[in-house]
């Protein structure tokens, strides 16, 4: 199974996290700011994990789409493959950013996310 994958990186440092993704065998390469995104397996989280040394934190990339209401957001969330990763039963944290979004209050969305199904 093919997972896209996302390494978080210092500003200017992309081009390095580039090479050290390319060194490592990942495919599908691309930067942009602070970030490189790639395809792996399960197996390649745990290699870029370990020897991605210019890399700040590896993520799995569960979805994107565009959100500009909280019933927009808490929407598109329900409908991503939550099952595939996290138990039933299980817990996760939610970390936000806000960019340039309609959706300015950071702490609202991290509720919207977390709330239940």
């Amino acid at each position: 199974m093919s997972i896209n994958l996302i390494a978080t990186t210092t500003f200017g440092l992309e081009a390095v996290v580039k090479r050290e993704c390319q060194a490592l065998g990942f495919e599908n390469i691309k930067t942009s700011d602070g970030k490189v995104e790639f395809t792996g397996t399960e197996a390649d989280i745990v290699k870029a994990n370990m020897w991605l040394r210019c890399a700040g934190r590896v993520w799995v990339k569960m979805g994107t789409f565009k959100a500009v209401t909280f019933t927009e957001l808490f929407d598109q969330t329900k409908a991503l493959p939550w099952a595939d990763w996290i138990p039933e039963d299980g817990k996760f944290t939610v970390v936000g950013k806000s960019v340039k979004s309609t959706l300015f209050s950071v702490s609202d969305c991290q509720a919207i996310v977390k709330k239940p199904l």
